[in-house]
């Protein structure tokens, strides 16, 4: 299983596009602008969306995902491509954005037999299996309903946290997990930690106290990093030192996770 960086930034600036993860050609984890970089062709095999909440950086690409497919898919006889969120995104999609005004409607066209879109509630816990892949939808803290996913493989889980500020209830379900890799955002530097907190993100002092909960090494990702901070968000990062394989992550990067023929379960810790 391949987990291919589209785009990883707070913002954009050139070079830097915001987020989005595809999962083995399927299924897109986040939809920001680095959904751009995707081929036409590489955008009709896209079967399932998975949001983490409704922010712009994170869902701008949906729409204009359907209207680059729409033709292409309808002349395949493809199901609509699913838009798993919480049920307070979707609300916020329809209201805000698929309302006619700011975007049409996909989720009624180019028919409402036979949408290009269809969006599918979750809820914190539940395992979505999504083709051959099986998600968890985890606990986030932000200004807006959010959620992280952890996609499971055979030797431990690909864990993204989505947009949250200090989560106890994201590290109690991580206890549980074997974790082999974990995309955490830090969009802050430490002095601008209030700013952090007011908007429900992270800083590096913040980031340190998150991951002295997660008790087993591991390979940490970070993401969301505004354009032009990367260098000075890492230093500190650098500088507070960690058990953890810490790196900045990258458009471009991919991601491998183990799975195993039988794996369509959570795995568990040992």
């Amino acid at each position: 299983m391949q987990i291919r960086v589209l785009g990883c930034s707070g913002s954009i600036a050139a070079g830097c596009r915001t987020t989005a993860f595809l999962l083995d050609g399927d299924v897109l984890i986040d939809a920001g602008t680095g959904v751009g970089d995707l081929t036409l062709d590489e955008m009709v095999a896209v079967d399932h969306i998975v949001v983490t909440h409704s922010h712009l950086d994170h869902v701008l690409a949906i729409g204009l995902l359907a209207d680059s497919v729409t033709r292409r898919r309808r002349a395949a006889d493809r199901p609509p491509i699913g838009v798993h969120a919480l049920p307070e995104t979707i609300a916020a999609l329809k209201t805000h954005v698929f309302n006619g005004v700011i975007w049409p409607d996909f989720s009624r066209l180019p028919d409402a037999t036979n949408p290009v879109l269809r969006f599918v509630p979750l809820a914190v816990g539940e395992t979505l299996r999504l083709g051959r892949h099986t998600l968890e939808v985890l606990p986030a803290r932000h200004t807006v309903p959010a959620v992280g996913y952890a996609v499971h493989g055979s030797e431990g889980a690909w864990v993204f946290t989505g947009d949250t500020g200090p989560n106890p209830a994201l590290w109690q379900r991580l206890a549980t997990m074997k974790v082999a890799a974990l995309v955490i955002e830090t969009a802050f530097r430490d002095d601008e930690r209030e700013l952090a907190g007011i908007s429900q993100h992270l800083c590096p002092a913040l980031l340190a106290q998150e991951l002295r909960q997660l008790t087993h090494p591991t390979e940490v990702c970070i993401t969301h990093i505004k354009p032009g901070e990367v260098e000075a968000v890492m230093s500190e990062i650098a500088a507070l030192g960690s058990p953890h394989r810490v790196r900045s992550l990258r458009t471009g990067d991919v991601m491998t996770l183990v799975v195993a023929a039988d794996a369509s379960a959570p795995a568990a810790a040992d």
